[in-house]
């Protein structure tokens, strides 16, 4: 299966240099991300759909897979831990993942929930409860990088599989208000799809189109658009836009009769405008590139 990106970006330090990140593609579009302590030896993987990814990096660069970080209990979220469980390999890792649906991810041995702190690889990091998307999701803020699973994507959110509306919306209020350079580590590379939906509603953003001109171009490469950062997708992202007039006018004539009286009627509806999916009829026509 050939990955969307099929030329990963190379390494990037986060948290004041502490701590080294690898983008890993797997399956058809996930990003796993391998955190390296060099200083260490050690790293940490985030989520996938499986293990083969982060053991060859791990042994590529010399460094032991210590432990294990998960968001969400989805297949290719847990994947991962179930693949090193097959292998012999999960016993003895350290496993942060959600409290609340502690019974659903293999292995867990340190299980965190909103407002924690907890150390990975000698590095603090902060838990944040970030549902709507599934129940029990959470996010973690490392340094100056979130790792937010399928919360908040570049340019887009997660379905609501479990919702309600207001939890997600909720959620991803508080990314939103982290520190604007924080850099978003999601788990997909969604992008293009993400920012052809925000175009079809907010296509007088100068921002947006800027954006667009640079993530086709790094697409066009195969290479990777995220991470990207708070402040981009304050600017950019119709789901963190809801204030925006011109978005609100063009939902409400997409979705007619939906209430947009409230900032979570208002997202309701956008997300409600997304999976119909009519945006994806037109393509890439009018599009800025």
């Amino acid at each position: 299966m050939t990955h969307a990106v099929t030329s990963p970006p190379g390494p990037v330090t986060i948290a004041g240099g502490a701590l080294t990140v690898h983008t890993l593609p797997a399956a058809s579009d996930n990003l796993v991300w391998l955190l390296v302590a060099e200083d260490r030896g050690e790293a940490a993987v985030v989520d996938g759909p499986g293990a083969e990814e982060a053991l060859a990096a791990c042994e590529a660069l010399g460094v032991r897979l210590t432990t294990v970080v998960n968001t969400h209990t989805h297949h290719d979220h847990i994947g991962v831990n179930k693949d090193l469980a097959r292998r012999g390999r999960l016993e003895g890792l350290r496993v942060v993942g959600p409290r609340k649906v502690a019974g659903a991810v293999p292995g867990l041995t340190d299980p965190v929930d909103d407002g924690d702190t907890i150390e990975i690889l000698g590095v603090e990091a902060r838990v944040m409860l970030t549902e709507g998307h599934i129940d029990g999701h959470v996010s973690y803020v490392v340094g100056d990088a979130l790792f937010c699973g399928d919360t908040l994507f570049a340019g887009g959110c997660g379905y609501l599989f479990d919702g309600p509306p207001a939890k997600m919306h909720a959620s991803l209020a508080r990314l939103a208000a982290l520190p604007g350079d924080t850099r978003v580590f999601c788990a997909h590379e969604y992008t293009q799809d993400n920012l052809r939906f925000a175009w079809s509603v907010e296509p007088d953003n100068e921002a947006l189109a800027e954006r667009i001109r640079r993530v086709w171009a790094t697409r066009a490469q195969g290479g990777a658009t995220v991470p990207s950062t708070i402040a981009v997708e304050r600017a950019t992202n119709p789901f963190l836009r809801g204030d925006s007039e011109p978005l609100r006018r063009r939902v409400a004539e997409g979705m007619p009769g939906a209430p947009m009286g409230t900032p979570v009627e208002v997202f309701a509806a956008t997300r409600a405008l997304k999976d119909t999916k009519r945006y994806r009829e037109r393509g890439d026509e009018g599009l800025p590139v």
